[in-house]
């Protein structure tokens, strides 16, 4: 079977104009006719039927257009795989990540990616609370979690390390802890839940701590909410590195127990799901976020 033709009968279905289709692959119309007619003639079936005045699927052609799909997203993959990408590669992507993240390192990358890949359209979710990439229909996302749903392939962008955090101000009022059992006497900020957290130094040594038997006012799921919170002198705060590292270098925020950080093998993930074909225009927006992202963040020093 000829893909490019198969390519031809999803734009041309797509469109219901096999004269546009055509010219969209470069073919003038007579050629894009012949094309289709061989590709009905191969399958046995009449996938579009012409009138003088429009063009409509066939129920064969309803029938066969998600295999079509597939193909043409199977054929594009391996390109891309290949490092064969089509300048044309196109679409609507549909992508979910946190927007404390999104606001910090994607949102100023984005001209470059749309400037290179004019032919996309990136349908954007972000948020700090995840998204069901399977009930969402998104082509990819991005998790700072631990991989471990099974529904789901991924990509690791980074290391995302946590650590202690607080103002100046609320230290000089409440004092510094010296150890991770006097956390239970300050202020702490809680993201999303009030779960057990665990705590390691670089040697090793761990220690544990919950935030619901301290003085955790203050649950939040907002990452740059918290972060602001936290400046303000709202108490102690977990964060990404990548969060607060300006923070942390010019003083604006101070390390709590500084030898610790949070005991989690999290990283930063570009996950799809397994049942999803990587298309060409998922592939290049991964290559361009490990590119442009990935190797630009900050770390534990």
């Amino acid at each position: 079977m000829d893909t490019e033709s198969v390519r031809l009968f999803v734009l041309s279905a797509g469109k219901l104009n096999i004269s546009a289709a055509g010219r969209e692959l470069g073919m003038a119309p007579a050629v894009a006719s012949a094309r289709l007619a061989k590709l009905e003639k191969t399958l046995g079936a009449d996938l579009l039927r012409r009138s003088t005045r429009k063009v409509s699927l066939s129920i064969e052609g309803a029938d066969f257009l998600p295999f079509a799909k597939e193909i043409v997203a199977q054929e594009d993959a391996a390109l891309a795989a290949l490092g064969m990408v089509k300048p044309s590669v196109s679409g609507t992507m549909r992508f979910a990540a946190p927007s404390t993240f999104a606001q910090h390192y994607i949102a100023p990358v984005l001209p470059k990616f749309l400037a290179q890949y004019p032919e996309i359209t990136l349908d954007l979710r972000l948020s700090d609370t995840q998204f069901d990439l399977i009930e969402g229909s998104f082509d990819l996302a991005l998790r700072n979690v631990e991989m471990s749903d099974s529904s789901l392939k991924g990509r690791k962008l980074a290391d995302d390390v946590r650590v202690l955090c607080a103002s100046p101000a609320y230290l000089a009022e409440h004092g510094l802890p010296d150890k991770p059992a006097e956390l239970v006497e300050h202020r702490l900020m809680s993201f999303k839940d009030f779960s057990t957290k665990g705590l390691v130094t670089a040697t090793g040594q761990k220690a544990q701590f919950e935030p619901k038997i301290a003085a955790a006012r203050l649950l939040c799921d907002d990452g740059q909410s918290q972060k602001i919170a936290t400046i303000a002198g709202a108490g102690i705060s977990i964060n990404s590195i990548w969060s607060v590292y300006n923070e942390l270098a010019d003083g604006t925020l101070v390390r709590v127990l500084p030898d610790y950080r949070l005991d989690e093998q999290t990283a930063l993930w570009l996950v799809y799901p397994k049942s999803n074909v990587l298309t060409a225009k998922v592939r290049v927006f991964i290559d361009f976020l490990m590119d442009e992202v990935g190797g630009t963040l900050p770390q534990l020093d």
